[in-house]
């Protein structure tokens, strides 16, 4: 039994959902699991009908959607022409579509992050609805499943942690008997249900995590993501035109990579598959011809130095106020903190009586953590920088990459260096 996933730009036109299709025919064991994300750009379009939504601007945000619906129904006509049945599964969509009609039809009395869960969920039901479709009537022995009736997540929205006991019990109860069945199964990444059937999702780019959580608890032979790139580069390519293409890395190495920042993996897809022993490939979709990268729990040397460079940074400076160490009381509040307000730092260092952590620039977050801290601390923001991390670092590369730059704060190991940056 195989995994596979397809991001959204896998699927943002109707001739590269022809290609994932053939993908399907011509490289997916049966069965196989297949985790598909939402269109192209729909997860940002559905952000900005969630914040218009929440801002009370009702008919914007119906406006917003509609243009949504129209696009979806037009993708799906069009590749749906393209089978020999051009039936498109317009009810199954507006069932859909109808799940946030009668919410931008109320007014906010929660949390923007519920509201965030509940609108940009549907993105991946969408999509994969037309797929599966497009699949069966393509002469594929395809299954849809709606993964919210099995991924259950407590309600921490936005960031939602699974629960894996209950999540193994219907994976088993009603995925495993689809998966004998048919040849493919179809459901969707990145989001899941609370025990009060609320939609959450998992995280920005949770797909990855979704099919590694799947790939676990079916014991799969492989997990395979489908991207528009070669494999694992050791540097984003749209920001390094020098970036290379790494043939085989290890779970360890790519854990690193993820954590951080990376974005070719979602930083929590490589534990459950680790804890297998469970293979992950990266291959690319539009030439699958390609050999791809191989992640495995075997050692890798001679790897090039790994670039990640990570923009809108904040760094937060709290001094203690009454000069006590910062260690006996205002590091630990500092954590609790970042804990309540779900923020995690992408840096951290601390003296005697003064704190430095480097986030990501998460406005009305950061305002209560600073709020919080100016209790206890003296607290100093500095926003817009830039964070460099270079794996397999060399003294040559970091004053290649930092020119034109001020160091602000550096972090050094044997095999990591982190930087961050203000541009002069």
């Amino acid at each position: 039994m195989h995994v596979f996933k397809f991001g959204g730009a896998s699927i943002s036109d109707v001739h590269r959902m022809q290609q994932v299709g053939h993908i399907i025919r011509e490289h997916a064991p049966k069965p196989t699991l297949v985790i598909i994300s939402a269109m192209g750009k729909t997860t940002n379009a559905l952000e900005k009908v969630a914040e218009a939504f929440f801002a009370g601007q009702k008919e914007e945000a119906l406006q917003q959607f509609e243009v949504i619906k129209q696009n979806h129904l037009a993708i799906a006509t069009e590749l749906m022409a393209t089978t020999s049945s051009g039936n498109v599964p317009a009810d199954s969509l507006r069932d859909i579509f109808t799940e946030v009609e009668w919410l931008l039809h109320d007014k906010p009395v929660r949390e923007y992050d519920y509201y965030y869960d509940q609108i940009v969920c549907i993105g991946e039901l969408l999509s994969t609805i037309i797929m599966q479709h497009y699949f069966q009537h393509s002469g594929l022995n395809a299954a849809w499943v709606d993964v919210r009736d099995i991924l259950r997540t407590n309600d921490h929205f936005r960031e939602a942690g699974i629960d894996w006991t209950y999540t193994r019990d219907q994976v088993n109860a009603q995925l495993k008997p689809l998966l004998h069945q048919h040849d493919i199964v179809v459901t969707q990444g990145f989001i899941g249900s609370t025990d009060e059937n609320e939609s959450t999702t998992l995280g920005r780019e949770g797909s990855d995590y979704t099919a590694a959580v799947f790939a676990n608890l079916l014991d799969a032979e492989r997990q395979t993501i489908w991207k528009d790139v070669e494999g694992v580069m050791n540097a984003d390519p749209r920001q390094f035109a020098s970036a290379q293409y790494i043939q085989e890395l290890n779970y360890t190495e790519v854990i690193e990579m993820a954590f951080y920042g990376a974005q070719v993996i979602h930083h929590k897809t490589i534990k459950p598959l680790q804890n297998k022993s469970i293979p992950l490939h990266v291959r690319c979709f539009l030439q699958p011809e390609l050999p791809g990268t191989i992640i495995h729990n075997h050692a890798v040397k001679n790897l090039p130095p790994i670039i990640v460079r990570k923009a809108n940074q904040v760094l937060l400076q709290l001094d203690s106020i009454d000069f006590s160490f910062v260690e006996e009381k205002l590091v630990p509040q500092l954590h609790g903190w970042m804990q309540e307000f779900r923020l995690s730092p992408n840096l951290f260092q601390h003296s005697a009586i003064r704190i430095y952590v480097c986030l990501d620039q998460k406005d009305d977050k950061l305002e209560k953590l600073a709020l919080a801290a100016s209790s206890t601390a003296e607290v100093t923001v500095q926003k817009g920088l830039t964070l460099l991390t270079i794996r397999h670092y060399n003294e040559a590369l970091i004053a290649e990459l930092t020119v034109g730059y001020e160091i602000v704060l550096q972090q050094k190991t044997p095999e990591t260096i982190q930087l961050l940056l203000n541009e002069k």
